[in-house]
This record gives C-alpha cells, sequence and structure tokens, in this order.
C-alpha cells in the first residue's frame, strides 16, 4: 500500500486513527470497510506487515511491535492474491513455508500429509501448482498458512474471482478447521453474503474509525429491523394507526392499500397484525416478511454501496504514516 508523502508542515496521511477492537478465541470475525476506510493498513499492522506510529495491538497476548517474530509464529495469512511458487509442487510449497518457520521435514512431514488431505489436494499433492484450478490454489493458500499449526488465521479477500462452488468448498474447510482445531478467522470479504453467513460478528471501518460492531443479526436490527409489507383488500380502511399500536412497530408507511411496517421481529408480528386486521373488520390480502440485509447495514453506516480495496496487504514490512492503531486480538 503506498502512503501519500506528508505535506510541509504537515503530519502526514491520517489511514486508521483511534482504532479499538477485540477478536474472541475461536470465533470468525469480520472486517469491512469500504475503499481506502483503512482495512489493509489495520490488518497489514496487525500482520506485523506495517508498523504503527502509535497505539498498540495484542495477538495471543504478544505485543505486535515489541515482538513481531512472536506474532508472525501465532498468526497465519493467506493473501488475496496467490503467493505459491508456480514452478513447485503442492508438497514442496508447503515443506517451504514449513522451513521459513524453522520446522524440519522431519517434524512437518505427516502433518504436512494431513492438511493435503483434509483440502482434497492429496491426489495433486506432487503436481506443480501452475496445473491447479483457482479453487485448488485457494485451498493449497491455506495449507500453507496452516503449516505452522497457528491458532489465528487473517483471511484477505480468500475467495474472490471463485466460482459459487470453490467459494462453498473454501468455506466449508475454514468451518472444519473451526470446529476440529479452535481455530480463530479474522476474515475480509468481497462478498456480504459469506459475512452474513458466516460470521460470528462484524467490525465495519470507515474513515479510518470502527463505526459499527456486532453480530450480523445486531447491526441489521440498527438500520430498523424487519419490514412487513401488509397489503388490503380494495377500499378497505385506512390500516395505519392500527399497525402503529402493534408492539415492535417502529413506523409505518402506505401507498393506497400497502403498508410498509418497520418493526423489530416480522415473523413475531404477522400474526398479530392479522388477529389485529380481523377484529378492526379489515380484510388483509397479502403479508410479506423482508429481512434487512448487510448491503443494507453498509449503505446506512458508510453513505454508500460497499467497494472492496481490491489490494492485498504488501508483503515487505514498512513504516505506516499512521497517527496510531489501538486493537487487541485474543
Amino acid at each position: 500500500m503506498v502512503y501519500p508523502p506528508a505535506k510541509p508542515g504537515g503530519k502526514g496521511t491520517v489511514a486508521v486513527a483511534g482504532v479499538t477492537f477485540q477478536v474472541r478465541r475461536g470465533e470468525i470475525f469480520g472486517f469491512l470497510g469500504p475503499n481506502g476506510a483503512g482495512k489493509t493498513t489495520t490488518i497489514s499492522i496487525l500482520t506485523t506487515l506495517l508498523v504503527a506510529t502509535s497505539g498498540r495491538a495484542t495477538i495471543e497476548g504478544v505485543d505486535v511491535q515489541a515482538d513481531p517474530e512472536g506474532v508472525r509464529r501465532r498468526l497465519g495469512l493467506v493473501f488475496q492474491r496467490s503467493t505459491a511458487d508456480e514452478e513447485l509442487t503442492g508438497r514442496e510449497n508447503m515443506l517451504i513455508e514449513a522451513g521459513f518457520y524453522g520446522l524440519s521435514r522431519g517434524e512437518i512431514g505427516n502433518h504436512v500429509s494431513d492438511l493435503l488431505e483434509q483440502m482434497d489436494l492429496s491426489s495433486a499433492a506432487d503436481k506443480f501448482v501452475k496445473s491447479y484450478s483457482g479453487g485448488m490454489r485457494r485451498r493449497l493458500e491455506l495449507a500453507v498458512g496452516m503449516v505452522h499449526r497457528p491458532r489465528l488465521v487473517f483471511l484477505d479477500e480468500p475467495t474472490l474471482g471463485l466460482d459459487p462452488q470453490g467459494r462453498a468448498g473454501f468455506w466449508r474447510y475454514i468451518r472444519s478447521l473451526r470446529e476440529t482445531k479452535g481455530l480463530t478467522v479474522f476474515m475480509t470479504t468481497h462478498y456480504l453474503d459469506e459475512a452474513d453467513q458466516l460470521c460470528d460478528r462484524i467490525a465495519v471501518i470507515d474513515h479510518g474509525r470502527i463505526v459499527a460492531s456486532g453480530t450480523p443479526s445486531e447491526l441489521k436490527d440498527g438500520v430498523g429491523g424487519d419490514t412487513l409489507v401488509v397489503s388490503t383488500a380494495a377500499g378497505a380502511g385506512d390500516l395505519t394507526p392500527l399497525l402503529r399500536s402493534l408492539p415492535g412497530v417502529t413506523s409505518v408507511a402506505s401507498n393506497g392499500a400497502t403498508y410498509r411496517v418497520k418493526c423489530s421481529n416480522g415473523e413475531s408480528l404477522v400474526p398479530k397484525t392479522v388477529i389485529a386486521a380481523e377484529r378492526a373488520g379489515i380484510d388483509i390480502v397479502g403479508v410479506t416478511v423482508l429481512k434487512p440485509t448487510l448491503d443494507e447495514v453498509f449503505l446506512h453506516l458508510t453513505g454508500h454501496a460497499y467497494r472492496e480495496e481490491g489490494d492485498a496487504p504488501s508483503t515487505s514490512p514498512s513504516h505506516a504514516t499512521d497517527p496510531g492503531i489501538v486493537s487487541r486480538g485474543k
């Protein structure tokens, strides 16, 4: 990532400032942000690829700035773009990665074979990576990132460019690693449906600050919960006062015989609406529950549709010009 030079007499570019969050052990944590929000900078700091000018971050209790080598041994990192050597086999790529961590082939041989089998790569383990499909490469990247047995793995856009089948397969392996090894996952994704389905919690960063965090359900509830669309028969009376009186309703908008009702729980409101309308002598011809999406959440929080940065963290350590970041990962 390129940082603009500081202006004469200025302090440079503020990429992230006052960012504070905690990642719990064993959870899948989503980190979402629009273009230029500070997402890649934050990840680069947490993975020791950039050094913040102030603030503190810890991984498994180890200070990122004071002991970067200790942090690297505790985390795995899967980049957006493939880093595997295409002229080597999948197994050779993994053994080289193990060597970077000081692990001998004798120590790691069975573990490498187990990982390759778990990722459905055993049959291609000794084939050149240049012959791998996109999905196979992503699974190999994950296997390489897990070769030193990290307890936390950073996934930066790991399924970008994969077809739906490849995406589903990749996340199946992530769930398996989480369930069998207690793996903690810190992920970014271009696909909000992935974040909605996979993440236990999500943090949204915009303009270098965390603007919201919580479970996917909590974030969606924050934009007004569900929408109940109620249609009445032609000539029926006005349903607005009755709808506004129901528990959990926050607003009612009408357009002729169609009413859009914002509420905390659409499913529970359906029978209450039908019963209340029957008692009032108003015929209802249709009721639909619309659930909020993370796209709506993102639009609500940032003022624009979701767009990704598209750039993976740099593979070369450098110094950030940020004034600071305070993050804690456990």
